[in-house]
């Protein structure tokens, strides 16, 4: 119970939630002790489980006895941040493995209802460090939610290089979508240095444009105007057009989002996006500061948690003593 109430709030309130409802008295730095030492079992287990995946023979071959499901699978992946005691503010990246299903949703864009894609049954990793090692992680747990049984799989992020060098490392038979939200923003990026920051109409009616025509997944005819938008301008709004032009360039295969709505695949990370704000929300309270090795003693436990799996993760590091 101390530990699992550690990834959900501050060790003195695990302390408090456990002499109020639990009526059982544990100091703010029992908390912290047991939070530190089974936070190291379960961060040397998920280091154990990535180690045996990663060295599994090539993952094009299917296990012996494994049937290929008809379920859809994802993966998103993103950075959020964290202090660290003498570091200063660190990246921390957060994977998201996710099954894929078809729900009836309004479309703002089309003001209508459609079969729209949504990530169910949600899992996380988190790691406090460079993608080499969180790519490793990542692929365990999808490994563990069975990725190599999948029909079809998909990977989301938000046009971040090392995201799609670990989708080729990793998962590089799966599509790769750069998530919706991210590439409006890179329009929105572009209609603030035609039309400044302020909005107005003109500005508005832009956007509202060519966010239909990103939808329509015309990527590449979006770069174009961008193109031709930014050969009529000179100093830093040509810059900054040109900015955007290479980034849709760069993505354009990534952006066929109105293929994607209709074959029934997510255009958007908001799962991992969610995921990276559930992390934050207990990693950077105020005041709260880390050092590095508290830090990635917790941020399995509060993993597991988030992914309803610390029951099991509990049954794997914790031997009971005998009576």
């Amino acid at each position: 119970m101390v530990v699992w109430l550690s990834g959900q709030a501050t060790f003195g309130a695990a302390a408090d939630i456990l002499a109020e409802v639990g009526h059982i008295q544990v100091s703010t730095s029992t908390v912290w002790r047991q939070a530190r030492r089974w936070g190291e079992a379960l961060k040397t287990l998920e280091q154990h489980q990535a180690d045996q995946v990663n060295h599994l023979p090539s993952r094009e071959e299917i296990t012996p006895g494994e049937a290929k499901r008809t379920d859809r699978l994802g993966v998103a992946m993103d950075g959020a941040k964290l202090y660290v005691l003498g570091e200063g503010w660190k990246e921390f990246k957060v994977g998201c493995v996710s099954e894929i299903a078809e729900h009836s949703t309004f479309i703002p864009e089309t003001l209508e209802w459609e079969d729209v894609a949504h990530a169910v049954h949600n899992t996380y990793v988190a790691y406090l460090g460079g993608p080499e090692v969180f790519g490793q992680k990542v692929w365990a747990e999808a490994h563990r939610r069975h990725w190599t049984q999948a029909w079809d799989t998909e990977v989301l992020g938000d046009g971040a290089p090392w995201i799609w060098n670990l989708a080729d490392e990793h998962f590089y038979d799966s599509r790769r979508v750069v998530d919706w939200y991210h590439a409006t923003e890179h329009l929105g990026h572009a209609a603030d240095a035609l039309h400044g920051e302020d909005p107005s109409p003109v500005k508005q009616g832009w956007l509202k444009k060519h966010k239909q025509i990103l939808f329509e997944g015309q990527a590449l005819h979006l770069a174009q105007t961008l193109q031709t938008l930014a050969a009529g301008q000179t100093g830093g709004v040509r810059e900054a057009l040109l900015e955007q032009v290479t980034y849709f360039e760069n993505n354009q295969y990534r952006m066929n989002y109105l293929e994607l709505r209709e074959d029934g695949w997510l255009i958007g990370s908001g799962m991992v996006e969610s995921g990276a704000k559930q992390f934050k929300h207990r990693f950077t309270g105020p005041g709260m500061r880390w050092s590095r090795s508290g830090a990635e003693r917790l941020l399995p436990i509060r993993a597991t948690v988030m992914s309803y799996t610390f029951d099991d993760a509990w049954r794997a590091i914790y031997k009971s003593p005998n009576n």
